[in-house]
């Protein structure tokens, strides 16, 4: 069976895109949770990953890093990871990558933390450009290949990788205009993106440096997670 190691499911992003879609799509796996900050008791990143950062996917003998070769490791084993149409499935692909490789404002200031929600001190003109990025391909998505998922009826990996920012989106209240907004609260409901959540909810330990990312970014109004 898969092993996918992950951190904290409060904070970490990237852990969240492989989980969501193996959980989503049924793929059967080992959970492997290492905590950041380097717990007493727990083991060193770089014991299991090459670049000393999740996720990583280990499949026997073989150790597949970075989420986006994680997904396409996956897809060559497993039907269904990407749509089936291939006009679907290439703006799919087009659409992740551009999110594996963009986006550098809303990552710098809308840090992923589940259990917060923040007001933000500032909505800087690259953030908003961004937000409106997203919302033109998600909207584009969901009009072009009928929803209620971005490229079709069926949860597949473009959807994994923006549930990241559909987190952002309830911890910073980010409008993203159109059937966008009714795509996140969609995509809030599914039972993998439930079952992440509430655990993110109940873990106690907290990172400084992803602590003091959110406080950079905004105020806190809400904390729900437990003490």
């Amino acid at each position: 069976m898969y092993r996918l190691y992950i951190a904290n499911k409060n904070y970490s992003s990237w852990s969240l895109r492989p989980w969501a879609l193996m959980r989503g799509q049924g793929i059967a796996f080992t959970e492997r949770q290492v905590p950041f900050g380097n717990l007493p008791g727990q083991p060193d990143f770089s014991s299991f990953s090459p670049t000393s950062s999740v996720p990583v996917l280990v499949d026997d003998d073989l150790t597949v890093w970075d989420s986006l070769a994680i997904i396409e490791y996956l897809a060559e084993r497993h039907q269904g990871v990407w749509p089936d149409d291939a006009a679907a499935r290439a703006w799919a692909r087009s659409a992740a990558a551009e999110m594996h490789s963009s986006f550098r404002n809303l990552r710098n200031i809308c840090g992923m933390s589940c259990g917060v929600r923040v007001r933000l001190k500032d909505r800087p003109a690259g953030l908003e450009a961004e937000i409106a990025r997203i919302g033109e391909l998600w909207n584009q998505g969901l009009e072009r290949f009928g929803g209620p998922f971005l490229a079709g009826d069926r949860f597949t990996a473009v959807d994994a990788f923006f549930a990241p920012v559909i987190f952002r989106a309830q911890t910073y209240a980010l409008d993203f205009g159109g059937r966008a907004n009714d795509y996140v609260a969609l995509m809030l409901e599914q039972p993998a993106m439930r079952e992440w959540y509430e655990a993110a909810l109940a873990e106690t330990w907290r990172d400084p440096p992803h602590e003091e990312e959110v406080l950079a970014a905004g105020t806190i109004t809400l904390d729900l997670r437990a003490n």
